[in-house]
């Protein structure tokens, strides 16, 4: 997915690390690939099915 704008959660370590990347560049879809290798393919979820992620990790 080129050319799109990729964004990472404000709790990532600045330095790198272990950080999912999120693009709004699909609608009804969120794009989801690996910061450490952004080459590598996108895995790409429903809003619901990230919905559901979201909430799971963080608690809610």
């Amino acid at each position: 997915m080129s050319g799109v704008t990729w964004r990472k959660s404000s709790y990532s370590n600045p330095d790198g690390g272990e950080c999912l990347e999120v693009s709004d560049a699909l609608p009804s879809r969120v794009p989801v690939r690996d910061g450490k290798d952004p080459g590598r393919r996108a895995l790409v979820f429903s809003d619901e099915a990230w919905s559901v992620f979201v909430a799971h990790v963080s608690g809610s």
